[in-house]
């Protein structure tokens, strides 16, 4: 089986880290690199958290810090979803492994360089970096095989009535990314990705450390989502890293989306033009439902390979 090389870029939390587990507990995903944006907290909180789940993972590649701030926009953080961490809940290894001397945009550069085949970006935060990639390295472009993102909502938001958190964060970075020509796989908000309190059990029954550590995770990120009446933890992020291991679980539309950079109301919205009013031809295959159970084996499978251990 021929991996998919890819790179990580996130800004964890709790729905990032459990989509790295997923990733490195698949066979199909070679990773080459981690970088880390700032989004859900401050870029120091959340590249020491990338480096707690990359050494709770035993998962030592080039790791660095992006930028400090979105392109243009003031930073946007979460603690009321996330904690004060970024990623409060169980305690975590500390990092056993040093950053890259040089910041995210520069190791993504030199990975994609470096690489025989393109690679694949998976930013589950804010665009900030790929879109300063994609910027300071425009004949990089088809080295990038695709950016399998999870951003965006096409019916509705979360952080406003029209924006989803990760381009609300960064608009800008959005709309060069979305303008790229690269081919976009845009795993936004949907329901259907849900974890349930029953899952969270089932997880933490394969006893090993990640495990309990994820099912300590779901426990944690649901206390806020059950305020607002969720049934369960909507795990969007790792939907991004599932789009590229069962595309088949996976209900899609193939539409043109535009990101609204201004306004009063509908700043950070993506807008998908459904009945082609524009004329303009795709740019994302917007995924717009899942296989609930599918994906939750899916998850299961992947942290179960981190062992076993007692229930």
């Amino acid at each position: 089986m021929k991996r998919i090389p890819i790179i990580l870029d996130g800004d964890p939390g709790h729905d990032d880290a459990i989509a790295w587990v997923l990733a490195k507990g698949s066979p199909m995903l070679d990773i080459r690199g981690v970088t880390s944006v700032c989004g859900n907290q401050t870029i120091e909180k959340t590249t020491y958290n990338a480096q707690r789940i990359c050494t709770l993972i035993d998962l030592h590649v080039p790791t660095a810090m992006g930028r400090l701030r979105p392109l243009i926009s003031d930073p946007i953080i979460a603690p009321t979803v996330h904690g004060e961490s970024g990623l409060d809940g169980p305690a975590l290894p500390e990092p056993d492994f040093e950053l890259e001397d040089m910041d995210a945009v520069s190791l993504m550069a030199k990975l994609i360089q470096e690489s025989d085949e393109p690679i694949t970006l998976v930013p589950t935060g804010p665009l900030t970096n790929v879109a300063a990639l994609l910027m300071a390295y425009p004949e990089l472009k088809e080295k990038i095989a695709r950016i399998s993102l999870m951003g965006g909502g096409v019916q509705y938001g979360n952080w406003t009535p029209a924006a989803e958190f990760n381009i609300l964060v960064d608009p800008e970075a959005a709309a060069v990314v979305f303008e790229s020509g690269i081919p976009i796989i845009m795993a936004g908000l949907t329901e259907k990705a849900m974890i349930f309190p029953e899952d969270f059990e089932r997880i933490r029954a394969l006893g090993n450390r990640v495990a309990v550590i994820v099912a300590d995770w779901l426990e944690f990120f649901y206390q806020f989502h059950r305020s607002l009446g969720y049934e369960g933890a909507p795990v969007h992020d790792a939907v991004a890293v599932a789009a590229l291991l069962r595309p088949e679980i996976m209900e899609s539309q193939d539409l043109y989306v535009q990101v609204e950079t201004a306004g009063d109301f509908c700043k950070g919205a993506t807008v998908a033009d459904f009945n082609g009013a524009l004329g303009k031809a795709p740019n994302a295959k917007v995924l717009m439902g899942i296989d609930r159970q599918a994906f939750v084996d899916l998850l299961v499978e992947a942290i179960a390979t981190y062992g076993e251990g007692k229930a």
